[in-house]
């Protein structure tokens, strides 16, 4: 099969990227990437945080709580829909810049609201921000690290973010709820957008993704980063599978993508319901249960030590053992430790059971954000990245409209029961059509 000068150019820009070694260029930017998602994390937990610290009158009704907590989801829909697809067009440090300065701008507006209506409307807006972050974090990642590291620096990246998740808790728990003037709630906010504005400094000096600028056909600029990563290596000769690429753009509903589309698409429903539905509800569950305000903070917290601690085991396995095998088996446990979850009444099982569910549920998470960018070729892969994954954001956004009336109606366990089976249906859908990615050139997998 003939091949164009385009791809074999894509192909030796690919072979010199996967053979370079790890170096301090690429810890540098792995570190830039997980403090961008410490601040993603820190803003989707104050989701459900946010409900028990707002003043009162604004959170009195199941519908009111359900907006507090689906309307940066909501916001973030967009963002992914919108945002991240022109990053295969402009470019992923481009869209970076944009993202960024949207939701930490909108952020800070937040604190000012005066009004419900004017708070849902703000996170809605902050969400559009939040929503491409992590999809260019996982195709940045995915197109600049070596393919036998893949696995383990993607980890590394998540285990950073969700650090976020316990020390927004501590934060909620342990802020005054009056500090110089100011509501804690409006401090979490803050503090939310200043780490945005952080993120934003340190990363104008990134370099574009060598594997865009290959495709788009500008090699001399996609050589210049190569030298600025490894230094002036000679090129490697092109891979010949990778060579083999189709010419022209693939469409994501069309073979031979159409079946990896709808697996994606399988896994962002319905890991969502483990990873950010049954988090972004826990402590409204607790209070139903018959814990206190102060107590059910106090348990997520206690329970939020299960987020480093699965990040970290990421890190361990990722490259040891396949990731289609690992996501498997971690969604399997988070059905499990969902429902015992729902199931628990006392204080120590709902510890236990909450942790162990952040533990596996953080784990399947890091997985399908290293495994669904593998799915693609680079001419698509924000794309397909940024429109499969809005569905997670479709699901959070209406997670608490449909479980919050489910959870007042039938209580906790019949709920995270419901969830635990459609998480089930996810298992089986990687373990039958899911592809092994590990140590493998994206554009071969």
């Amino acid at each position: 099969m003939a091949t164009s000068p385009m791809r074999s150019e894509s192909a030796e820009i690919a072979a010199n990227l996967d053979r370079l070694p790890v170096g301090s260029w690429h810890r540098r930017v792995v570190a830039l990437m997980g403090i961008g998602t410490f601040f993603n994390f820190f803003e989707v937990g104050l989701g459900s945080l946010l409900v028990t610290l707002i003043p009162s009158p604004w959170a009195e009704t199941t519908l009111d709580k359900s907006m507090v907590i689906g309307s940066a989801f909501v916001g973030e829909l967009i963002g992914a829909l919108v945002l991240a697809p022109l990053s295969d067009r402009f470019g992923r440090r481009k869209m970076f810049q944009i993202n960024l300065l949207a939701y930490a701008g909108f952020s800070l507006l937040c604190t000012l609201s005066p009004t419900l209506t004017v708070f849902v409307v703000l996170r809605v807006i902050v969400g559009i921000g939040l929503g491409a972050e992590l999809v260019l974090v996982d195709t940045y990642l995915a197109e600049l690290v070596p393919a036998a590291r893949r696995g383990l620096l993607v980890g590394v990246c998540y285990f950073i973010g969700w650090l976020a998740m316990p020390i927004s808790a501590l934060l909620a728990a342990n802020l005054p709820r009056l500090l110089v003037g100011l509501e804690s709630w409006r401090w979490l906010l803050i503090i939310s957008a200043l780490g945005a504005v952080l993120v934003w400094f340190t990363r104008r000096g990134l370099s574009e993704s060598p594997r865009w600028l290959a495709a788009k056909g500008r090699r001399a600029e996609a050589l210049m980063v190569l030298r600025k990563i490894g230094g002036d290596a000679l090129p490697a000769e092109p891979d010949p599978v990778s060579t083999a690429e189709a010419q022209e753009r693939p469409k994501l509903l069309r073979r031979p993508l159409l079946g990896r589309t709808l697996l994606a698409c399988l896994i962002w429903a319905c890991q969502t319901i483990g990873v950010l539905g049954f988090s972004s509800i826990a402590p409204l569950v607790l209070i139903h249960k018959g814990f206190s305000v102060l107590h059910s903070l106090g348990y997520t917290a206690a329970t939020a030590s299960g987020y480093p601690i699965g990040a970290a085991l990421v890190v361990l396995f990722a490259e040891r053992f396949q990731r289609k095998h690992l996501l498997v088996i971690s969604s399997v446990l988070v059905a499990a430790s969902g429902a015992l979850f729902g199931l628990a009444s006392s204080a120590w099982l709902v510890v236990l059971a909450g942790t162990a569910l952040n533990v596996f549920n953080v784990i399947m998470g890091n997985l399908s954000h290293s495994y669904t960018p593998e799915l693609f070729p680079t001419s698509v892969r924000s794309t397909a990245a940024g429109r499969t994954y809005s569905l997670s954001r479709l699901v959070s956004a209406v997670f608490p409209f449909i479980t919050l009336p489910l959870l007042y109606a039938f209580g906790a366990g019949a709920l995270f029961g419901v969830c635990a089976l459609l998480i089930l249906a996810m298992s089986i859908g990687v373990a039958v059509f899911g592809p092994r990615t590990n140590a493998r050139q994206l554009d071969t997998i």
